[in-house]
């Protein structure tokens, strides 16, 4: 983890495709069955599910991982190039520990690796005991490169998407979505085709958009132009009620109404926990506050970014009593820590992000509401965020800058423009990065990605107009730091 230049990020492993040798992802996988062994959750002859993503060097790696499989004795399953939640389903399902191979929304010359434990996802303390585990690799495996000088075959594909689809069918009905017609923006999504099965299973007419055979890094927190321009331009003919698509392991969703308007994931996130009527809500400290001011939720806590913390905050809420306990993100991966139960049916527990769940809330409930997304959207409180980020930013640059600014955040606001862009400090919450709370109410976020080189910004105000305009003052005042 020192020297190869892969290490833990907010979500699993993450590096450089060139530093993902086949010795690095063998000796994480190693290390990461001999964690789940001294928990009781892996032993010889033990079922590990393994999936992948459809960047080009994802094949590569889920080798590696398979041969790190067999030499602890276990038995890899794979489970093909699906989505991360529908590779999680069949995993808790059956308490089979699994692993995803995915670099999620980053560019394809990076990857990952993301660890579940046997009914959950890999915490922080399991990523902490996993690193201080010395793992040796086996003589005569890999050449002078790290290369397997005999990469094995996968097995054969164990097909978990039927489950998959049959969990949203069974929950919302098959006719939840009849007579809607929904454009689903493929690109290189790994659950492409699993979206538009599971929309049409709801009853719905799938129109499949933008498919592409190279990998597109379609980030959900921050759009890209092409894709905000794509869907105005997909929505143009006004034929279309929402457009649908995910990152690229599926997990986070990215929705847009029918004008073609992307709509944030903290956003969708509260609408998908009010349509579940979620007692306890856990969400990262850059969620939009609408969250609280719109007051639905008994417990709303708020956590460090990544899925971990939020799997943790959530979990700790529904073991106090709060159910339905959920989680989101402000990507919009959604989680649920407990069972719901709507309408007689009953939707389990699945503790990971997923991408499908929050965007097919907000498509029923306009139907209930008598509605359009849109609608939705602006009966919430008025609170905007935005994020963006600054790219080619080393993540301990952006450390010891955000560590300077927080010795002395007043003067450091005022030497940045910040105060005279949005008024005195009010307050400074430091769960992760530096989050500014001005006069107003007005928010401005700093925080050193976990997954890549960036700087992100995030931003909230009354208007979105006004985010935009912090959204620029922020990013112009951090771009000297470069």
């Amino acid at each position: 983890m020192q020297h190869s230049g892969v290490a833990f990020g907010t979500s699993g492993a993450r590096g450089l495709v060139s530093a993902m040798k086949d010795s690095v992802c063998f000796a994480y996988t190693v290390g990461y069955l001999r964690h789940l062994a001294t928990l009781g959750e892996f032993a010889p002859g033990t079922s590990v599910a393994v999936a992948g993503d459809l960047r080009p060097s994802t094949p590569r790696i889920l080798r590696a991982c398979a041969a790190a499989i067999r030499y602890m004795g276990g038995v890899p399953v794979f489970c093909g190039y699906v989505p991360t939640p529908a590779l999680c389903l069949h995993a808790f399902a059956h308490g089979m520990p699994s692993l995803m191979v995915t670099g999620s929304h980053i560019p394809a010359d990076r990857n990952g690796i993301k660890f579940n434990r046997a009914h959950g996802e890999f915490l922080k303390p399991d990523e902490a005991a996993m690193r201080a585990l010395d793992v040796s690799l086996p003589e005569g495996w890999f050449d002078t490169q790290g290369t397997l000088t005999a990469p094995p075959d996968l097995p054969p594909v164990t097909d978990v998407v039927p489950g998959f689809v049959a969990r949203y069918r069974d929950f919302f009905g098959a006719h939840a979505l009849a007579g809607l017609k929904l454009g689903i923006y493929q690109h290189s999504a790994v659950g492409r085709d699993v979206l538009v099965q599971i929309v049409e299973a709801l009853g719905a007419t799938a129109v499949p958009l933008g498919r592409m055979d190279s990998f597109i890094p379609v980030d959900t927190e921050a759009v890209r132009p092409e894709d905000a321009a794509l869907a105005r331009q997909w929505a143009a003919d006004g034929t279309l009620d929402a457009i649908l698509t995910t990152d690229g392991d599926s997990d986070r969703p990215l929705l847009a109404d029918r004008h073609g308007a992307w709509l944030r994931g903290d956003v969708l996130g509260i609408l998908a926990a009010r349509f579940l009527a979620a007692r306890a809500v856990a969400t990262p400290v850059s969620s939009n506050t609408a969250l609280e001011q719109a007051g639905f939720a008994h417990t709303v806590q708020r956590t460090r970014i990544g899925s971990p913390y939020v799997v943790a905050a959530m979990t700790q809420a529904a073991q106090a009593g709060h159910e339905p306990s959920v989680g989101y993100e402000a990507n919009g991966g959604f989680l649920l820590a407990s069972p719901v139960t709507r309408g007689g049916r009953t939707l389990t527990a699945l503790p990971t992000r997923d991408s499908v769940l929050p965007m097919l809330c907000a498509l029923v409930a306009t139907r209930e509401a008598g509605t359009d997304l849109a609608g939705l959207v602006a009966a919430l409180p008025r609170r905007f965020t935005l994020s963006d980020r600054l790219k080619d930013m080393p993540t301990a640059q952006s450390a010891a800058h955000i560590a300077a600014l927080s010795h002395d955040p007043v003067q450091g606001a005022d030497a940045l423009g910040l105060t005279g862009a949005c008024g005195a400090l009010d307050h400074v919450d430091e769960t992760d990065g530096l989050r500014m709370t001005f006069d107003g109410g007005e928010v401005i976020h700093l925080r050193p990605s976990g997954n890549a080189p960036e700087l992100r910004v995030y931003v909230e105000a009354a208007s979105p107009e006004r985010a935009a305009q912090l959204l620029h003052t922020g990013l112009q005042a951090v771009s000297a730091w470069r």
